[in-house]
């Protein structure tokens, strides 16, 4: 066994690199969190310095600290990010390429973007590549990769030091195993973290899969962990739905996000709180699901098997919500990205609990081939649940890129659970997006007749949720699709759309929109759910928060702000003149900084957030 060559500075490690590798640097990094941000950022310097030095950077999911535009944003997140991100090194490649100062001899290539991060710079779009998240490895191979680094978690053990790929089994599970048996030449970097979580199981490696490590508390930092995203009644009205189709017995994929969330805590409900989960139904649900749902308890509980090992899966699991195991796991999952309290829960957990969440390879967790046979019969009744920005009225959906080409983020691996809800005989793909957003003051509908990018083409449609209901796609005519997203989509939006199909010929022009059809509005969502928000069962935060008392009660004010339309702001603005603050107004701006303006520009902020502040308050 050969040891790793230890470095303390990171400069020097990189020196090492280059003096291993040549002036020809080819850069594999783990996406989200697993990325050793110190032995990237000296090669940076490195070839930021030298032009002779040509770095190419291949991986997904820089995550950032946010830059919000807007004043308001920036006071409110400012603080949070100071609490947050303290320590967090940010990636010099990154701030680079958002600024548009990329030297020409460093190229970075990503297949995932953090969500809406790199829309307005060119040199991301240009250099983004397609590809499904099991398809990743292979193209940092095909691009020649000499270099692949990992942040990891450190154990020492009756002499014996042992390390974590943790957060990141994905691709790197692969790489290092072709490397010992398939001779691959590629040097292994490793950082040690101490924040990381010490994950067992394909996670734990020998110290001799690496070339070179990087430990020093020098270098050691808090892992990036983004504060969790509200969930707003919009967002629950389409959990409750999605809760109905997860049969008991069977396996779960889950997203990241308020969406997400929702379904956690709407399966957490239906188990542990049933009456409260029944009474939402019966309030909620006016329209009797077009397939089978269930609303009882778990009796045998669920399996995971999700891409991402997203936050609400521990909830799941200590509510009892996912407890059938499968080769000893609860759940298998190939990367995690998450909040402090959930890499601390992770850290401080029971050996016995945390052996039973396994990370694996992404080509284990996201496909049926290898092993096959083993994982037909675990992934049984599996309800692969993913969120859309848009879908067609045909059911086509967009997930990833706008028309024209800019992308929002990335396929990840969307397309390979909806391949496997058609390859696995009771599986369904569950495709979740809010019915419409909101810009400036404008609505659109989400669900539109035609789109220039889809993610997953209509021949694949299967199930559809929205806030306002189940939409079943899988083997309709185009004719009953048609239907059926009608019956999802936002009221405001329902005649537009059936006119548009009815002047293509794909349904009969005698078809009339059911009059309960109408009552797909946002007031109806309000109407239905308020309750359930009042008494608690639906949280702006289900699984905790790192927001203060404050900043929640900021939290509405704000997200009223950001859709607003000019008109909207001004009225609001008029609305805070004739209002009075009240201490908890004044609580509010002094934490926004705007209880005792100063400026022309800091007096109309104050008013216009105490108008939102009010409006909010009394909806």
């Amino acid at each position: 066994m050969k040891e790793p060559t230890f470095f303390a500075d990171p400069d020097r490690l990189a020196e090492a690199i280059i003096a291993q590798v040549g002036e020809t640097i080819v850069l594999g990094l783990p996406l989200g969190i697993g990325k050793p941000n110190h032995v990237a950022n000296a090669l940076y310097a490195r070839a930021a310095a030298d032009r002779s030095i040509n770095l190419r950077i291949f991986t997904a999911l820089t995550l950032e600290k946010p830059h919000p535009s807007r004043d308001l944003e920036r006071r409110f997140i400012g603080p949070v990010s100071d609490r947050l991100f303290v320590g967090y090194p940010e990636l010099s490649y990154g701030l680079a390429q958002r600024a548009g100062r990329l030297p020409p001899n460093i190229e970075v290539n990503e297949f995932f973007f953090l969500a809406g991060s790199r829309l307005h710079s060119p040199s991301a779009q240009q250099s983004y590549i397609s590809a499904n998240y099991t398809h990743a490895l292979r193209y940092v191979l095909d691009r020649g990769a000499n270099v692949f680094g990992q942040l990891v978690a450190k154990r020492v053990r009756d002499g014996e030091t042992r390390y974590s790929l943790s957060s990141n089994t994905d691709l790197s599970v692969e790489l290092l195993a072709l490397r010992r048996t398939a001779g691959l030449k590629i040097l292994t970097v490793a950082q040690v973290n101490s924040d990381m979580p010490f994950m067992g199981g394909d996670a734990d490696v020998a110290a001799d899969d690496f070339d070179f490590v990087l430990d020093s508390s020098a270098t050691d930092f808090p892992l990036f962990a983004p504060p969790r995203e509200p969930v707003e009644l919009t967002e629950y009205a389409a959990g409750v739905h999605t809760a109905l189709l997860v049969p008991d017995g069977g396996t779960l994929q889950l997203g990241i996000g308020a969406l997400g969330d929702a379904v956690a805590q709407a399966l957490v409900l239906r188990h542990r709180h049933n009456a409260v989960f029944d009474d939402i139904v019966a309030r909620h649900v006016t329209r009797e699901p077009p397939i089978a749902h269930e609303r009882a308890p778990f009796a045998t509980g669920l399996y995971g098997c999700s891409e991402m090992f997203v936050e609400g899966f521990i909830n799941l699991m200590r509510t009892g919500v996912v407890r059938r195991e499968v080769d000893g796991a609860l759940l298998h999952a190939g990367f995690f990205v998450g909040s402090r309290a959930f890499y601390r829960a992770l850290r401080e957990m029971p050996a016995s609990e945390l052996d039973k969440l396994q990370m694996k390879a992404i080509a284990f967790v996201n496909e049926l081939y290898g092993g096959e046979d083993d994982k037909r019969r675990a992934r049984v009744k599996a309800r692969f649940i993913n969120t859309a920005m848009m879908t067609t009225l045909l059911g086509a959906v967009v997930s990833d890129t706008l028309a024209g080409g800019k992308v929002v983020s990335g396929v990840g691996g969307q397309y390979n659970f909806v391949a496997q809800a058609f390859a696995l005989p009771d599986a369904r793909s569950i495709i979740i997006l809010r019915s419409t957003r909101t810009v400036a003051g404008r609505t659109s509908s989400n669900i539109v007749w035609e789109y220039d990018e889809t993610t997953i083409p209509r021949h694949l449609r299967d199930i559809v949720v929205t806030e306002y209901g189940v939409a079943d796609l899988r083997g309709k005519t185009d004719r009953d699709t048609i239907a059926a997203m009608l019956s999802v989509t936002d009221a405001r939006f329902q005649d537009e759309l059936l006119a548009r199909a009815k002047a293509a010929g794909k349904i009969e022009a005698s078809f009339a929109l059911p009059p309960n059809w109408r009552n797909n509005t946002p007031q109806q969502v309000a109407k239905t759910l308020g309750p359930a928000r009042a008494a608690g069962h639906l949280p702006l935060f289900p699984f905790g928060t790192d927001f203060t008392e404050i900043e929640q009660r900021l939290i509405p004010a704000l997200q009223r702000l950001r859709a607003a339309s000019p008109i909207e702001i001004a009225t609001l603005g008029l609305r805070g003149l004739r209002t009075s603050p009240d201490p908890d107004t004044q609580v509010c701006l002094k934490r926004m900084e705007l209880d005792q303006p100063k400026h022309i520009a800091d007096h109309i902020s104050a008013l216009v957030l105490r108008g939102a502040l009010d409006q909010t308050r009394s909806a």
